[in-house]
């Protein structure tokens, strides 16, 4: 499996390999030993597992969840083509303001780590595009929150030829500058201890 360090910090990019014949393929998107050596640690209790479809064109994000309560996420492509970002709004984080992106599809089974505090969204370049989740915590709508995707000041990679599908929450929501004015960013450091304390062991957990 290949691994990528993401220009936002603590955003992992794997290539798995995939193993083909005349039957089909098979492909491990997670593997939890080569996940917990690059990241330095295991991987969140997972809450929930999430499936979202989209059609050509749909654009969800750019989302993150407030912090606290904060979301870890580890998404995949399982059906389809997208293309996946991810933005840094951590204030004071070295790599804030900074994106990434990730191509996804249903051969590559390349799949994305993504911390708390990151904001994230993809966009769905097939119909019938099939994003599927592990994710930190249970989903709760009144948690999250959006950034304009099309902010031009982020640049974000949106591909050329598409015409942009958004919710209406996410045709609205702020650009980046106006969320850190108004003070609705998630600050690193407190992203962090979120982070940590999500694969901390309780004081009652067995060793």
């Amino acid at each position: 499996m290949e691994i990528r360090r993401l220009a936002v910090e603590g955003a992992l990019e794997f290539t798995p390999d995939v193993y083909s014949d005349d039957r089909g393929f098979v492909a491990v998107p997670f593997a939890r030993e080569v996940f917990e050596e690059a990241h330095g640690g295991p991987l969140f209790p997972v809450a929930q597992t999430i499936h979202s479809s989209s059609r050509k064109g749909v654009v969800r994000g750019m989302h993150y969840t407030v912090a606290p309560p904060g979301m870890s996420k580890f998404a995949y492509c399982a059906r389809g083509e997208a293309l996946y970002l991810t933005l840094d709004i951590r204030v004071g984080s070295p790599t804030f303001g900074r994106s990434d992106a990730v191509a996804m599809d249903q051969k590559s089974f390349r799949s994305l780590y993504i911390p708390v505090g990151v904001s994230n969204g993809f966009v769905a370049l097939t119909d019938d595009t099939v994003i599927s989740y592990m994710i930190s915590k249970r989903y709760v709508s009144e948690d999250e929150r959006a950034l304009s995707a099309l902010d031009p000041a982020l640049g974000l990679p949106l591909p050329a030829g598409i015409d942009p599908v958004l919710a209406e929450r996410d045709r609205r929501a702020p650009t980046l500058a106006e969320a850190l004015e108004r003070g609705e960013l998630p600050d690193y450091e407190e992203c962090l201890a979120l982070e940590r304390g999500l694969s901390a062991p309780t004081a009652t957990a067995p060793r």
